[in-house]
């Protein structure tokens, strides 16, 4: 009689929990502490805002809620998460998000011209919402200093990494010094660059005896050879 009346309270438990429905509200909760987590580090000030799962939407209440983002979406400016259950009932909904990211980023402070070195005094900094400027904004002047522009610019125009050209290094027909690393040695030997590059690009260099050797440009006329 016991055992009959016990495996009634369990189904009945059973059925009241699979009978539940899930909060609309702890939804949105999950979603916006999901978007702090992936946000945690971003320069500047970041404000969320969530948007709530409409209160008609008919889903089974969920032990642990996976909140996720979908393929091609990010935690930066209007996106989407998704949230799935898998127990006690399968289900994913999809809740819209607005990230905003207020910080300082650089701007031009005069006119400048394309192939002009950027100084100091060249750049201002501007704050607003980072997340609807331009993508690759610059946010330090040291990401601008004694760059060089690809493009002219107007005064007031917000820097972006794709209107700036790395720093030329090494011209063609300089001597260069040809560097290779290894464990725990280091050798270095004289060449003559065959054409230009800038930081981090690779070139080619001529040794004394004839031999064409590729590397990376380096500052101060170096040239990184890896075997």
């Amino acid at each position: 009689m016991f055992s009959v009346g016990l495996l009634f309270a369990q189904s009945a438990a059973a059925q009241q929990t699979s009978s539940a429905k899930q909060d609309p509200a702890a939804i949105r909760e999950v979603v916006e502490q999901f978007l702090h987590t992936q946000t945690a580090g971003l320069p500047g000030q970041v404000n969320i805002t969530v948007n709530t799962l409409d209160s008609r939407t008919n889903l089974a209440a969920c032990v642990a809620p996976e909140p996720f983002l979908p393929g091609g979406s990010r935690a930066w400016g209007k996106t989407t998460v998704g949230v799935r259950c898998s127990v006690p009932a399968n289900w994913t909904v999809y809740i819209s998000a607005t990230v905003r990211v207020v910080g300082e980023y650089l701007t031009t402070a005069a006119p400048l011209a394309q192939g002009q070195t950027i100084g100091p005094r060249d750049i201002v900094k501007a704050k607003g919402d980072l997340t609807l400027l331009p993508v690759g904004i610059l946010t330090d002047a040291s990401q601008a200093v004694g760059r060089n522009l690809a493009v002219s610019l107007a005064v007031g125009t917000p820097l972006r990494q794709d209107s700036l050209r790395n720093q030329q290094v090494v011209q063609q027909g300089q001597s260069v010094r040809l560097m290779t690393n290894g464990p725990g040695f280091r050798v270095g030997t004289e060449g003559r660059a065959l054409n230009n590059g800038s930081e981090g690009q690779v070139i080619q260099a001529r040794t004394a005896n004839g031999q064409v050797i590729s590397g990376i440009a380096r500052l101060g006329g170096v040239v990184e050879v890896t075997y």
